[in-house]
């Protein structure tokens, strides 16, 4: 399963969206605000959390580009890849 996939899933169960399925997620569309998924900070600490669990990553949650890396399904799986490289 790629990458892309497994975040939508992960998305869907650490955020209890039970409504969605990975293929409402649109890979390129924002996470948060008006225009995406609607999420918010909330969400954010916990999928935060599923991420770093799931693929052993330590988030610094002071670093300013993590919310860039966390803007779309795209931008977090080139965030994972960059850090498992």
């Amino acid at each position: 399963m790629e990458l892309e996939q497994q975040l939508k899933l992960l998305i869907i169960e650490s955020l209890s969206l039970e409504d969605i399925t990975p293929e409402d997620i649109e890979t390129d569309a924002p996470l948060f605000g008006e225009d995406g998924l609607g999420l918010d900070s909330v969400d954010a600490l916990e999928l935060g959390l599923a991420v770093q669990k799931k693929f052993g990553l330590q988030l610094d949650g002071e670093n300013q580009n993590l919310q860039d890396h966390f803007e779309s399904v795209k931008t977090l799986a080139d965030f994972i890849r960059s850090q498992k490289a």
